[in-house]
């Protein structure tokens, strides 16, 4: 195992992180009826991944996460709390209710984290998290407190993920991508202001989906060729521990093979293992095309994306959040300043409109 600095915050991090949402228990609204683990089968994982030299555990409050911070606790007290590294997370804005939220994982946890992110920030409620009296305010408190040690945001959204990069209150940034939705890791490798901020990478998988069409040591290795700290990976089972956190050696090992054909392929080429199920919308969720209207373009088109991986039903009941809507204003729409702002040239009207149609016969 690989490890990598953690921003400016003096911790070094395996470059492939622990992702608790498979060892929860009970149905919670992350992802219902999921892995249901039972606690000491959770545990048994977790020291396993331990064991391979996994130092990063990264999970959210009860019961976003259902009870994976109780399991974690356990666990950062089985093997030495010192020895691991604990990121953690709740979806509050308000500075109040973010307060007492770590205060309540701290209890779950039976200790500290090391991490704590204000959670899943979308531009409605950036001001309030921004803000005086917003979340990253308590979480500012909370580390002159000692109850957490740095303090953090996570979104998909680039801009959010940007303006907390420019905030000398935040240690640490969580956000999405994996080898097809590479477009906000391409727009943070250009950008300064991220270099000192430690970066974790969840959604490596795409919720699962992408490893049927590629190797996963090949969807681990394509993220952390950026400047990242970890990429966390669902990890609920042994096997799956050996295979993510071995996902460097067995990289190196088809690297060296004397075909060379396991380097690591441009957007365009991994459009291509897709083009042989399905089309796929073109699009890397690079987040460029700002809609007058206020649709969220990369949204609409990850949800077609999943349709067609394998989340039929999640998916469909996604799009069908306002897509007729959508569609009708994009149909409306003279302007297009969303074909300008596109550097893939993506027909975008003419794409929400094949979304509209999914919708409607699914």
């Amino acid at each position: 195992m690989k490890y990598r600095r953690l921003g400016r915050t003096g911790l070094k991090v395996s470059e492939v992180g622990f992702g608790t949402i498979p060892i929860l228990k009970g149905s919670v609204p992350v992802l219902p009826a999921y892995f249901n683990l039972e606690e000491e089968a959770a545990l048994t994982v977790l020291e396993h991944a331990f064991r391979l030299g996994c130092n990063l555990y990264d999970t959210a409050i009860v019961p976003e996460y259902g009870d994976a911070e109780v399991k974690l606790g356990k666990f950062a007290a089985r093997v030495g709390r010192e020895r691991i590294v604990i990121s953690d997370k709740a979806r509050f804005y308000d500075g109040n209710e973010m307060y007492r939220a770590v205060a309540v994982s701290n209890e779950n946890l039976g200790t500290y984290a090391d991490l704590y992110f204000v959670h899943q920030v979308d531009p409605e409620h950036g001001d309030e998290v921004f803000g005086k009296g917003g979340a990253l305010d308590a979480l500012t408190e909370l580390k002159r407190e000692g109850r957490i040690r740095f303090a953090g945001v996570a979104s998909h959204y680039y801009d959010i993920l940007l303006r907390g990069a420019g905030d000398s209150r935040v240690d640490v940034l969580q956000g999405s991508g994996n080898l097809v939705e590479r477009g906000m890791l391409d727009r943070m490798k250009e950008e300064p202001l991220f270099a000192p901020k430690g970066f974790l990478v969840n959604k490596v998988y795409a919720a699962g989906l992408l490893p049927r069409l590629f190797p996963p040591e090949l969807l681990i290795q394509a993220v952390l060729a950026y400047p990242v700290s970890a990429a966390l990976i669902g990890i609920g089972t042994t096997e799956q521990a050996d295979v993510a956190l071995g996902a460097g050696e067995a990289f190196r090992r088809r690297e060296s093979e004397p075909e060379g054909h396991f380097a690591i392929p441009s957007f365009r080429e991994a459009l291509s293992v897709l083009e042989k199920e399905f089309t796929p919308i073109p699009c890397d969720r690079c987040q460029r095309c700002a809609c007058p209207w206020g649709t969220e373009v990369h949204t609409l088109f990850r949800q077609y994306l999943y349709f067609f991986l394998g989340k039929e039903y999640w998916a469909l009941r996604k799009l069908d959040l306002g897509v007729e809507e959508s569609a009708a204003r994009c149909r409306q729409c003279t302007d297009m300043p969303c074909l300008e702002m596109c550097p893939l040239g993506i027909r975008i009207p003419d794409e929400v409109q094949k979304v509209l149609r999914l919708v409607r016969n699914g």
